[in-house]
């Protein structure tokens, strides 16, 4: 399994960034797939999930309303779409596998199989 990300950058407040992530070596739709962010010091932050078929996503707080997570399954792909970016977004983005098969929507790294290099996505004020 390998899962690449990219699309990370340095950003004022306010703009946008797609992230997007490749995946090989998978049944691509046969997992769900999460983006996670993380911080120097903390604990790996869940963003984003969305299902194997694309029809239910689920987001953090934080970022619901202004990120949006989907995929192209022809394309092995799975997206961020990162509007009204804010310095609290700042940190490292990773996707991640959950699945195969049919699995229910979780927040919990623990839960999620094989993970990305990450991209760093630094928001400034």
């Amino acid at each position: 399994v390998q899962l690449v990300e990219s699309g990370g950058g340095l950003v004022q407040a306010g703009d946008s960034l797609r992230l997007s992530c490749a995946a090989s070596g998978i049944t691509f739709s046969s997992f769900a797939m999460g983006w996670f962010r993380q911080v120097p010091g903390k604990e790996r932050e869940f963003v984003a999930y969305i299902g194997r078929l694309g029809r239910s996503t689920y987001y953090a707080d934080s970022v619901n309303g202004r990120f949006t997570i989907s995929r192209d399954n022809a394309k092995t792909a799975v997206y961020l779409q990162m509007n009204s970016l804010k310095p609290e977004d700042t940190a490292n983005y990773y996707c991640a596998t959950r699945g195969p098969g049919v699995v229910g929507f979780s927040v919990v790294p623990h839960d999620y199989g094989s993970w990305g290099q990450g991209t760093q996505v630094t928001v400034s004020s």
